[in-house]
């Protein structure tokens, strides 16, 4: 008896086993939770002063939280492009934000992460911002996505002022028109008031839920690409006044309750276990809007720079079974590198089209020792700002705006960007993430070893001098 007792144990750990195994090989719905110019040290777990954010901190203790991660470049389409692609943007010729009378977009020669995911059988939604083109062929609808629901481009191309009223004649902004609202290819609002801004997170929310709900019964991919914090800041009834830290803070609070009604609907349609959840941003913040940005405290300069304050943001992922729980990982790794390690778990083909991401599914899968990517280059626009092999970085001489010396706005106006002027140095991004102590002197080997590195980046993807090659 005790021996048969013993074989149907044994039986059950082989059958649990290969339950396990079976799961691993399972193709796993993916969520990408995107903010739009949220600071390093904007949530919870990432040292934030203002703004509560229990269920991002949360979805950090049941994932993984990534200290060095990083954007391609710190600017609006740009950045999303490489998300999107895993290129750095210039090999797809997307640089900057794109305004409303932008007549280029994502290629059409390029595949994009929902067209892989698309053809392994995932259905594929984006809700939120796009800002990768708004004529009807650049739509997400033409790019791989079954379905999208929001604006265009950014919520600040408008023609409306930092107080809720029209521009006058003569402004800058008086050649924009009223945002559009799209669902696919249809207009189907029009974003006039701050007002109408206050319900974007809720309405984005709303869809992003139904999505999940309809979807569940194939594999699936959500962008829930929002357009907070990027300014004008807009916060629904439901959390206006409630943070006690002011408009932001009770953005970021609508904005990591998004995040829990995300988390509850996968729970209630039975995807929690085999999701692969992503949040992250899209840059640092934009620091010269003063109490309505956030911050990167720790880290030099933000947003339109090619500095940590501008490129490394914030990051957790969670995926049960896979990622272990409460990990940190502090390895380099950054957005470019999502398309191929999603491509690899989503057992999909990559592209013919060259990417410049890494699979960094080992990372993901607790072997913190591993270091998938080993080289990085330092672009804002057209030149080379600087190189990396992940701990060193080779910053170039190059001007840059600044937020250093003048002083921040407040309330919804900005402040004016200083004029910067880096120099070439070396920095230990170890102990040394602020890039304040120039090290050349004492490594003259490693900067030798990165000036190699940034001729490869230069002959591939240009510099200001040589133009851009794609």
């Amino acid at each position: 008896m005790r021996a048969l007792m013993k074989k149907i144990v044994w039986l059950a750990v082989v059958v649990g086993t290969l339950g396990m195994a079976s799961a691993k090989t399972q193709q796993p719905n993916i969520v990408i939770i995107f903010a739009d110019d949220m600071g390093y040290t904007d949530v919870g777990c990432f040292g934030a002063k203002k703004g509560k954010t229990p269920n991002l901190d949360q979805l950090a203790q049941q994932g993984m939280k990534f200290t060095n991660f990083h954007v391609a470049q710190a600017v609006c389409s740009a950045s999303r492009a490489a998300l999107l692609t895993g290129c750095y943007p210039q090999r797809v010729g997307i640089k900057g934000a794109l305004s409303p009378a932008s007549k280029n977009g994502m290629p059409a020669e390029v595949t994009t992460l929902a067209e892989m995911l698309k053809e392994q059988g995932y259905a594929t939604g984006i809700v939120g911002k796009w800002h990768l083109g708004c004529l009807p062929e650049f739509l997400p609808v033409n790019h791989g996505f079954d379905e999208w629901l929001g604006l265009p481009y950014s919520n600040d191309y408008w023609p409306v002022d930092y107080d809720g009223t029209p521009v006058p004649g003569g402004h800058r902004k008086k050649k924009w028109p009223p945002l559009p609202f799209y669902d696919g290819l249809e207009q189907v609002d029009t974003i006039e008031t701050l007002q109408d801004q206050d319900m974007l997170t809720t309405r984005y929310t709303e869809r992003a839920v139904d999505f999940l709900r309809r979807s569940k019964d194939q594999p699936f991919f959500l962008y829930l690409a929002h357009s907070m914090p990027h300014v004008p800041l807009g916060v629904s009834d439901k959390f206006r006044g409630k943070s006690g830290e002011g408009l932001y803070g009770d953005m970021m609070m609508e904005f990591d309750g998004s995040v829990g009604e995300v988390m509850k609907t996968l729970r209630e349609i039975g995807a929690d276990e085999n999701t692969l959840v992503i949040f992250t941003s899209d840059n640092g913040p934009w620091l010269n809007y003063g109490n309505h940005s956030g911050t990167c405290d720790g880290l030099r300069e933000g947003k339109g720079t090619a500095f940590e304050g501008g490129k490394r943001v914030p990051c957790i992922m969670r995926w049960p079974g896979t990622i272990p729980e409460g990990t940190v990982c502090t390895k380099f790794a950054a957005t470019i590198d999502l398309f191929p390690t999603l491509g690899k778990y989503a057992g999909g083909k990559l592209p013919e089209n060259r990417i410049d991401g890494v699979d960094i599914s080992a990372l993901l899968e607790g072997d913190l020792n591993a270091n998938p990517r080993t080289e990085f280059w330092y672009y804002y626009g057209v030149p080379l700002c600087g190189v990396t092999d992940g701990r060193w970085k080779l910053v170039f001489a190059h001007g840059h705006r600044s937020y250093l010396g003048v002083e921040p706005g407040e309330d919804g106006h900005p402040g004016p960007y200083a004029k910067g002027k880096a120099s070439k140095a070396l920095y230990d991004m170890e102990n040394d993430p602020g890039e304040q102590v120039d090290l050349q002197g004492q490594h003259p080997e490693i900067v030798q070893r990165l000036e190699m590195m940034a001729t490869r980046a230069r002959a591939d993807l240009g510099d200001a001098k040589k133009g851009m090659k794609k």
